[in-house]
């Protein structure tokens, strides 16, 4: 099971933390797995490219784990846009948590 952990401080979005495979099919075939990752990984290139955002993040792939974190001196415009993204992402995790709950878990904290 691949568990997706999104941080909040202050109403705000600040962070995601997935770790974990989904185990829905072999490594390789893996659709929840693929969809899942496209998801958060396009956030996080989202904060990172678009938003101009130097995030911090952690990935090992052999483990299936994935942390990305914001700094803490964003401005308005960065901290709204950030949320904005993280937020969308959540909704994504949150879709595929709908029709594939045996594989993946979502929370916010």
């Amino acid at each position: 099971m691949t568990n997706v952990k999104f941080s909040r401080k202050n109403g705000k979005f600040v962070g995601v933390e997935c770790s974990g495979h989904s185990d829905y099919a072999e490594y390789g075939s893996d659709v929840v797995c693929a969809a899942l990752s496209s998801v958060v990984q396009t956030a996080v290139l989202g904060l990172m490219q678009v938003v101009g955002i130097n995030v911090g993040y952690e990935i090992d792939e052999e483990k299936g784990y994935l942390k990305a974190t914001l700094p803490l001196d964003l401005n308005d415009q960065q901290a709204h846009d950030a949320d904005v993204i993280l937020k969308t992402a959540y909704l994504g995790a949150s879709d595929l948590y709908e029709q594939f709950s045996d594989y993946i878990n979502v929370e916010v904290e």
